[in-house]
């Protein structure tokens, strides 16, 4: 009896013991699949300007979070400018963004080619504008004289010192007389009207809010500006860990993105209100429809890109010590 009562014994401590086991093998595969459920949340980030349009009207029909799944979401964070932009790049606050190919190209040798450029946004787009009463006529007039760009170090910024470069000018900082001021976009137009700068470089839509509003004389349109008008103003990054680690969530991204410039390239029309309405969101402003009109004729909307106009920005961010070399190898990855 002994025997048995041992044996009967050790047989239910066997049996709680594997249940125990089970149990709790039970449990942590719950707690797993709770946290496969909870998914992952993509950081995105884009200016409230037309020149990232893809963006505007991706968050606003929430067509990447579709694509992705619901377990999934998205996190969509607006910038005035660039370098704000990839200072989040590299905390990782950013995972994907719309950016100025200037930028980017700042963004990848600082992050020893981490920033990659994964697609075009849009091409055009950006103007040299001076005020009514400035008596500027062209490059040359800029002596002496106040222009405002977004951001110091951003596309425009750099695109205006190539200007200035090509005429023997140069800014104050580089032992020249042309004041550059950065100051935010949607406080340009205010500057100018006041008096308090001569001339801007901006994308649209504030150079055609420029030339509605205060009379500004187009010195330099988007064509003339840099390469006949065949540049990027806007363009896709993404942090390499990021795309190593989802690269599904990548090709989804690029999926509704390319699907969205061919909505916007097909219905213009129909997409003013969509930019429009996330542009207000954000400025607090809504932009005239036959600004956002014009604007539209300035800008050609695209998931390539111009190689050779990213390699002639990269030397031009050399040449004006806004970085130390040219982007890694690598950095334009396209597909």
């Amino acid at each position: 009896m002994k025997a048995a009562t041992i044996f009967r014994t050790e047989s239910t401590k066997y049996c709680a013991t594997i249940l125990l086991i089970a149990l709790l093998g039970f449990l942590f595969c719950t707690g797993c699949s709770k946290e496969q459920e909870k998914g992952l949340e993509i950081n995105v980030a884009y200016f409230p300007n037309i020149t990232h349009s893809q963006a505007l009207v991706m968050k606003n029909q929430k067509a990447l979070e579709r694509e992705i799944g619901e377990n999934n979401s998205v996190n969509w964070t607006s910038f005035n400018a660039g370098p704000d932009e990839v200072t989040a790049l590299f905390s990782g606050d950013i995972d994907i963004g719309y950016i100025g190919p200037i930028p980017a190209v700042s963004a990848n040798v600082k992050s020893k080619g981490d920033v990659v450029v994964i697609s075009g946004g849009a091409d055009g787009g950006m103007m040299l504008l001076a005020a009514q009463e400035s008596g500027i006529e062209n490059v040359s007039d800029l002596s002496g004289k106040n222009v405002a760009v977004p951001q110091i170090g951003n596309t425009q910024h750099l695109v205006l010192l190539n200007l200035l470069a090509e005429n023997n000018l140069a800014s104050v900082d580089k032992g020249g007389d042309v004041t550059v001021t950065a100051t935010a976009n949607a406080y340009i137009l205010q500057l100018m009207q006041s008096g308090k700068i001569d001339a801007a470089c901006v994308p649209e839509p504030w150079a055609e809010t420029l030339i509605n509003e205060c009379g500004a004389k187009v010195i330099c349109d988007e064509n003339e500006i840099w390469s006949r008008g065949s540049y990027p103003v806007a363009v896709v990054v993404a942090r390499k860990e990021f795309m190593e680690e989802n690269p599904e969530i990548v090709k989804k991204f690029l999926a509704v993105h390319r699907e969205t410039t061919e909505y916007l390239n097909e219905n213009a029309k129909e997409a003013m209100d969509i930019i429009n309405e996330e542009i207000e969101l954000v400025t607090d402003k809504s932009i005239d429809i036959d600004i956002l009109k014009e604007s539209l004729k300035h800008i050609e909307f695209n998931s390539d890109i111009n190689a050779d106009a990213i390699d002639a920005f990269a030397k031009i961010c050399v040449q004006e010590e806004f970085t130390s070399q040219i982007p890694y190898e690598n950095f334009l990855q396209i597909k």
